[in-house]
């Protein structure tokens, strides 16, 4: 026994560094298509349609399987299970064998001993597909009655009657375009058979469980034949949450059929051809307003362009209605959101998913009614926040409970001085002719949960080992986003432990079964339960024996700094030895645990019920610098504070709202998927698709999290962080329209499309000013 001593700091709400940042830095992090090659591993390489719409009649395949270096040409009629996958609804072929639905869709696999001998082949199959007529757009989905889901409905009250007795009203439309989830690591698999026929799939998935599920499914196997494993991703952002699955299966059956490992990985332009993106949007709607600024009623009709196939659309799709009301208490409402289809890729979750669309359409409604009407734009905000008792209930009648709304606007207005740099703004707008600024505040309010309830559990194992050393396994998966540091943290925390001396292994179906996705800003939440709860129970078993090393009570014991010790006297043993003992005395050293999110549903034929757990809430102020000869504009500066609740590692939750931020502001203001009039990307790599660069970014950002905000419920007290601050970069939009407002005469609508880039600012401009300057 150690002589006594004041325990260590404990490592929860505690500034640390990624656990994966040292191996980032020096090139070590090992990702899918970093592992070496398994003796006779072969490549796999998709062929792909040419046309966004079109039947396939006949394959010449002969050529390609000359090849040398060609090991096997697969169709859809090598396929011994099933045909088709999907998150909801299967309806997604992996191989297509008649229908062609999108550029860029397999028909075709090939199997060769280099990428090189795959795509000499891949030129060489010949296809005869009979063309037929293509669907490329929302409008053109609506006029051919081409939909992928029925209307889901949300109302409250009179919206109509409210909005036609109102003294003001405001009535327009609102695009908001796709984005793609440009990922430093693209779709990457790597499948190695075992034995009894069996196989292990390495895949950079958001959802081990799902490519486990669907692998199985294409090879005709039960589930547990398959395994699925995650060293890391490179990114995310939701792209591999449901799309990992069709990589995956396309390596599994080159494995299948050739009884060797194959590798799979999606070069960036395959990548961004073939793969779906963040939903394009189109909004209608219609607002009444009193006459001092009071939201009396709102109508809202959405459309998203859900691709060729289902996807997630669905989901997406109801997360956006369920953010329409944003920040806002809307006493009237109809929301209606239908997804359409079109011969496009299928469009799939992005970060927020469908969060930011909803939210945007607020916005729009406030920045139209501030412009046409002559509202101060915080003061109308401020007017119609959530509030108290009357003024609590979302439209899907979910009440809305510690809202810190009204607490960040006050103290991010006053802390980063909103009104004095309105002011400043206005005054150097009145002397300069060319340039313009615009400063904005925008507030977020966002709901976390999986909008499918079932989706809300997960599960943990926890290894413990005799020389005082942990192994971490759980169902989430790391994607930089910092889960793997967090649950570290939680686990420390719960046993006493250095973090030094937790070891997070990779994500496996082997280890936790039946996991959900790592999405919906969830898997600390979901996940760090379930490590607590694992923890608890290895505590349970442990703290007689502690109490018995120490010659105290168990009511003493307590873990901490290192070890465990008796709260009291401070004497103290360690891990080493406890862990020793409890070997010794035959006490299980393993624990699972779970956890289930309590007192979620809702009703989609109703339009109610309580579909989030809480809700997270944050704001954002941005000033802006706007050229009117160019279009060109330079972000000043911008200011954000963020409810994380008690954040586990509060290094890791500002690095998220940075990055949030940054993502968000490439959706809104550079990032411009473009097609050409036969479905085909033309904006297929970073030359013509532009993410943001430093030079993007604000000359000054300040981050901070919202203090004295514990959320009760969640583990450590904290708050989901990965989606939220997404729509911070909200404001940027919002301050680019007080921008060129400037530029014009008071009482216009600014007519600004988004993404905000360098043209659609000059004629936003132009607009403003009745015409072009020259």
């Amino acid at each position: 026994m150690n002589a006594p001593r004041t325990p260590a700091a404990d490592p929860l709400h505690q500034p640390a560094p990624h656990e994966s940042a040292h191996l980032h830095v020096r090139g070590s992090a090992l990702y899918v298509d970093d592992l070496p090659d398994p003796p006779g591993c072969l490549i796999a390489r998709a062929v792909t349609s040419p046309l966004a719409h079109g039947r396939l009649r006949a394959l010449d395949l002969r050529a390609a399987r000359a090849t040398p270096g060609v090991i096997r040409v697969l169709t859809a009629a090598d396929i011994p299970g099933h045909n088709a996958i999907g998150p909801v609804v299967q309806d997604e072929p992996v191989l297509a064998a008649d229908l062609l639905s999108f550029v860029g869709q397999p028909f075709a696999l090939i199997l060769a001993t280099s990428l090189e001998a795959a795509d000499a082949a891949a030129a060489l199959v010949v296809a005869e597909i009979d063309p037929l007529p293509a669907i490329l757009s929302i409008a053109e989905a609506l006029d051919a009655g081409s939909f992928l889901t029925a209307p889901h409905t949300i109302c409250r009250g009179a919206p109509g009657a409210a909005i036609d007795e109102a003294p003001l009203r405001v009535e327009g439309s609102l695009a908001t375009g796709g984005q793609d989830h440009f990922y430093l690591e693209t779709q990457a698999a790597l499948v190695l058979l075992e034995e009894s026929g069996s196989f292990r799939v390495l895949s950079s998935t958001q959802h081990p469980s799902e490519v486990q599920r669907e692998v199985a499914g294409v090879l005709g196997l039960p589930s547990a034949m398959v395994s699925c494993e995650v060293p890391r991703l490179g990114g995310g952002f939701g792209g591999k949450e449901s799309q990992a699955s069709g990589t995956a299966c396309l390596a599994a059956l080159g494995a299948w059929a050739t009884g060797r490992p194959v590798r799979m990985r999606l070069r960036r332009g395959e990548d961004m051809r073939q793969t779906g993106k963040r939903h394009p949007f189109w909004a209608r709607y219609r607002a009444g307003f009193s006459a001092e600024g009071d939201l009396l009623g709102l109508e809202v009709e959405l459309w998203s362009d859900g691709g060729a196939t289902l996807d997630l659309s669905g989901a997406v799709m109801d997360r956006a209605l369920f953010h329409i009301d944003n920040a806002c208490f809307v006493p009237a409402l109809r929301f209606v959101g239908q997804v359409c289809r079109t011969n496009l890729p299928s469009n799939t979750a992005f970060r927020g998913f469908g969060g930011p669309q909803g939210v945007a359409v607020m916005q729009a409604v406030l920045d139209h009614a501030a412009e046409v009407h002559g509202f101060e734009p915080l003061a109308l905000l401020r007017r119609n926040l959530y509030g108290g008792p009357g003024r609590d209930r979302a439209p899907y009648g979910q009440q809305v409970q510690n809202n810190h709304l009204h607490t960040i606007i006050d103290k991010l207005a006053a802390d980063a001085d909103y009104a004095g740099r309105c002011a400043a703004a206005a005054a150097f707008n009145a002397q300069s002719p060319h340039r313009k600024r615009g400063v904005a505040l925008h507030p977020v309010k966002f709901g976390i949960s999986f909008t499918k309830s079932f989706l809300n559990q997960a599960g943990a194992l926890v290894l413990l080992y005799t020389d005082g050393s942990a192994q971490l396994n759980h169902g989430g998966t790391e994607m930089g986003q910092g889960l793997h540091t967090k649950l570290a943290a939680v686990l420390a925390h719960e046993l006493g432990l250095d973090p030094a001396a937790v070891r997070v292994m990779r994500t496996s179906t082997e280890k936790v079964p039946n996991t959900s996705p790592t999405a919906a800003s969830s898997g600390t939440d979901l996940n760090g339960a379930a490590v607590q709860d694992a923890c608890q129970t290895l505590r349970a078993r442990l703290t007689p024996l502690a109490a018995t090393l120490l010659g105290c009570p168990v009511e003493r014991v307590r873990y901490g700094g290192g070890g465990v010790y008796d709260a009291e006297t401070g004497a103290r043993v360690t891990h080493k030895t406890l862990f020793s003992k409890a070997w010794m005395e035959r006490i299980s050293l393993a624990a699972t645990g779970y956890y289930a999110t309590p007192g979620i549903a809702y009703d989609a034929d109703q339009g109610q019920g309580t579909p989030f757990y809480y809700y997270a809430y944050g704001a954002a102020i941005a000033e802006v610098e706007l050229c009117g000869l160019t279009g060109e504009h330079r972000l000043r500066r911008v200011d954000i504070l963020h409810d994380a609740g008690n954040p586990l590692v509060p290094t890791i939750d500002v690095g998220q709202v940075e990055g949030a931020f940054a993502q968000g502001l490439g959706w809104l203001t550079t990032e411009e998927l473009r097609w050409d009039g036969a479905g085909r990307l033309l904006t297929a790599g970073p030359s013509t698709y532009k993410i943001p660069t430093a030079g993007d970014l604000p000359l000054a950002l300040h981050v901070a999290l919202l203090e004295g905000a514990e959320n009760p419920g969640v583990v450590g007290g904290s708050k989901a962080v990965g989606e939220p601050p997404f729509m911070h970069a909200l404001a940027v939009v919002s301050a680019l329209r007080r921008a060129v407002a400037a530029f014009g005469n008071p009482g216009a609508q600014v007519q600004l499309r988004l993404p905000a880039t360098g043209e659609a600012l000059l004629d936003a401009v132009d607009a403003a000013r009745g015409g072009p300057l020259l």
